[in-house]
C-alpha cells in the first residue's frame, strides 16, 4: 500500500513538471550513473565532467537538486577556477610591470646584507649594477630581509671577535667527576690570538675569592688583555666584576644560551674532554691537576691547530732533516696519549 501511494505521488508530481526539466534531469542522472559505474575504487571526475556541471549550472536553475556525487559548493569552485584560468590565458600577452628577478639575484642580495650589516639597499644596488645586473633599487629593497634589531644591527658578535682577537681573553669553568663521584671544577683562562691557555686551576668548591686569586695569577703585572669574555654564571659575582674592572679589563658577557659567543673557550673544553678526560679516571684533585698540567703543556707547545695554519700556540719551529742518516723518533706526551715527533741524529 505504501509503495502504491508513493508511486501515485511520483506520477502526479511528474505530470506537473515540464518536459524540459524531465529531459535535463534524466540527462543529469544518466551522466552521474555512468561516472559511478567506472571501474575504479573511487570515482574520479574528469575535466569533461567538471565542464559539464559548470555549463549546466548556467542553463538550468535546478541543477543543485540533481547532484549526488559532488556538493554544489564544489561545482561553484570549479566555475571560479575556470574563470581564473580563462582570464589568465586571455591576458597572457598584456602583462605589464617589472619582470621577476631570478633566485640567483635574490640570494646575492641577502648574501650582501648578511656579510655587510651596515649596508642598505643603495649600496647593495650599486654593487649589483657593477656586476652588470639590470635591476632597480626599489626591487632590491623589496627583497631585503628585515634587519636584525639591537646591537647586532651595528656590529655582529663574530665581527667583534675577529677584529679584536689580539686583545681578547676568555675564562670559564667546566666540571670533572672523580672515581668517588665527587665533582671538581676546572677554571681556565685562554687567549684568543694564539689560542694559548694562560692559566688553569682546580677546586672542589670555587667561590669569589678563588676566582679573584686566579685572575691575579693569570694576569700578573701589566699582562691583562683589553677584553675578557665570560658567561653569565652566578659565580662571576659583582665582586669578581669589580676586580676585573680594577685591572683595566672590559668584561664582555655573552648572551643567554649562546655558548658559541665564547667559542674559543668551548672548543678548548671539547679538546680536553676528547683528548684527555675521556681516556682517564680522575682519582682526586691532585691527580686532575697533574693531568691538566701535562695536557696544557702539550696543548701550548706541541699540538698543532688548524686555525693557526697548523702551528702551535707557542709557535713551534719547523726542523728540517739534519742529515741523511737522521731518523724520526716519538716523544710521549700526556702519559703516552699523544706524541711529538722530532729528528734524531745517528751517533
Amino acid at each position: 500500500m505504501n509503495r502504491l501511494f508513493r508511486g501515485i505521488i511520483f506520477v502526479l508530481h511528474a505530470s506537473f513538471r515540464s518536459r524540459r526539466d524531465l529531459i535535463i534531469e534524466n540527462l543529469v542522472l544518466r551522466q552521474q550513473l555512468s561516472t559511478l559505474k567506472a571501474e575504479r575504487p573511487r570515482p574520479r571526475l574528469t575535466t569533461v565532467d567538471r565542464l559539464f556541471w559548470v555549463m549546466l549550472r548556467r542553463i538550468w536553475s535546478r541543477w543543485a537538486s540533481a547532484l549526488i556525487i559532488v556538493k554544489p559548493e564544489t561545482v561553484i569552485n570549479w566555475h571560479r577556477a575556470g574563470f581564473k584560468t580563462y582570464w589568465r590565458w586571455k591576458s597572457r600577452k598584456k602583462r605589464r610591470g617589472r619582470p621577476r628577478i631570478t633566485s640567483e639575484i635574490r640570494e646575492l642580495i641577502n648574501q650582501m646584507r648578511c656579510e655587510n650589516p651596515t649596508w642598505g639597499s643603495p649600496r647593495i644596488h650599486a654593487e649589483l649594477l657593477k656586476l652588470g645586473f639590470d635591476i632597480s633599487e626599489r626591487t632590491v629593497s623589496r627583497y631585503l630581509r628585515p634587519r636584525p634589531s639591537g646591537r647586532n644591527a651595528r656590529q655582529s658578535w663574530k665581527t667583534f671577535l675577529d677584529n679584536h682577537r689580539e686583545v681578547i681573553a676568555a675564562m670559564d669553568f667546566f666540571t670533572v667527576p672523580t672515581a668517588t663521584f665527587r665533582v671538581l671544577y676546572v677554571f681556565f683562562v685562554i687567549h684568543h690570538d694564539r689560542r694559548r691557555v694562560l692559566h688553569f686551576s682546580v677546586s672542589a668548591s670555587p667561590d669569589t675569592d678563588f676566582i679573584i686569586q686566579q685572575l691575579r695569577e693569570a694576569f700578573p703585572y701589566d699582562s691583562a688583555p683589553r677584553y675578557l669574555i665570560l658567561d653569565r654564571d652566578t659565580k662571576f659575582s659583582r665582586k669578581v666584576m669589580g676586580t676585573i674592572n680594577s685591572m683595566g679589563i672590559e668584561a664582555k658577557r655573552i648572551a643567554y644560551q649562546c655558548p658559541w659567543q665564547n667559542g674559543v673557550a668551548e672548543r678548548w673544553v671539547s679538546s680536553v674532554r676528547r683528548e684527555l678526560l675521556n681516556h682517564v679516571i680522575v682519582l682526586n684533585e691532585a691527580h686532575l691537576r697533574r693531568l691538566l698540567k701535562e695536557y696544557v703543556a702539550y696543548y701550548n707547545e706541541d699540538r698543532t691547530h688548524l686555525t693557526l695554519e697548523k702551528d702551535t700556540p707557542a709557535i713551534r719551529l719547523t726542523t728540517p732533516r739534519p742529515d741523511d742518516k737522521a731518523h724520526v723518533i716519538s716523544l710521549p706526551r700526556v702519559g703516552g696519549l699523544h706524541h711529538r715527533y722530532v729528528w734524531r741524529k745517528v751517533a
